[in-house]
């Protein structure tokens, strides 16, 4: 019987692919939390300066690129403690042939991941 994956499944594989992108950008990790609900997931160092990264793992309906406005303020606040810039990576996981249905484990998934969008509230 095919099996979905789990939540700490999904948000591990929305970390993969956004610490490929911060990889190939050039970002240095200076932290890194796969746990559920502990944030920042990445707190990164390029060109000298300090990064949080909130990274969510996203599944339709739900847009992609909408986060917590509320909770992102916060993460903002803390980040500016630390003269840090912060991110939202939203990455949207489907099934690979019905985004509408749950990913499953060993099968072939659809990925929407726009990048790094920063909030400056």
């Amino acid at each position: 019987m095919p099996l979905p994956l789990t939540e700490q499944e999904m948000h591990n594989l929305a970390m993969n692919i956004v610490g490929k992108d911060l990889e190939e950008q050039g970002f240095e990790f200076l932290g890194v939390n796969s746990t559920l609900k502990k944030n920042p997931q990445f707190v990164a160092l390029k060109e000298k300066l300090l990064h949080f990264v909130i990274v969510r793992a996203i599944t339709y309906p739900d847009p992609v690129q909408e986060y917590d406005k509320v909770f992102m303020k916060k993460m903002k606040d803390h980040a500016d403690k630390f003269e840090a810039k912060t991110y939202y990576a939203g990455v949207g996981l489907g099934h690979g042939a019905d985004y509408q249905q749950p990913i499953i484990k060993n099968e072939d998934y659809t990925v929407v991941y726009n990048g790094l969008q920063e909030i400056t509230f």
